[in-house]
């Protein structure tokens, strides 16, 4: 079992909902969240939050799912930055769960 965790946007809801679809993952919860980032990053592209006073409404998505459909949501996210004209990638990572009741 693995863990799936997206943050993003909320106006980015919508698409990882459909993205989690494609990757017969059909079961997530949602926590909000706002970024905060002390001191300017070298590449602000790279980094996760913004820095200084900006702050963004954003959403943290996760789900509890196989291997297989972990790997092809983060596939699906990658295909879905590579078309994004906004400069707010959707940012995901999978963690091994070892053990659940």
């Amino acid at each position: 079992m693995k863990l799936l965790v997206v943050t993003c946007l909320k106006e980015y809801l919508n698409d990882v909902s459909k993205i989690f679809k494609q990757a017969n993952i059909d079961v997530f919860s949602t926590s909000e969240i706002v970024g905060h980032r002390d001191g300017a990053p070298f590449n602000l592209l790279e980094d996760w939050f913004a820095s200084g006073d900006e702050q963004f409404d954003s959403l943290m998505i996760f789900t509890f799912t196989n291997e297989l459909n972990a790997g092809r949501g983060i596939e699906l996210i990658k295909n879905y930055n590579a078309t994004l004209k906004e400069n707010f990638p959707v940012r995901a990572f999978v963690m091994p769960v070892e053990k659940s009741i």
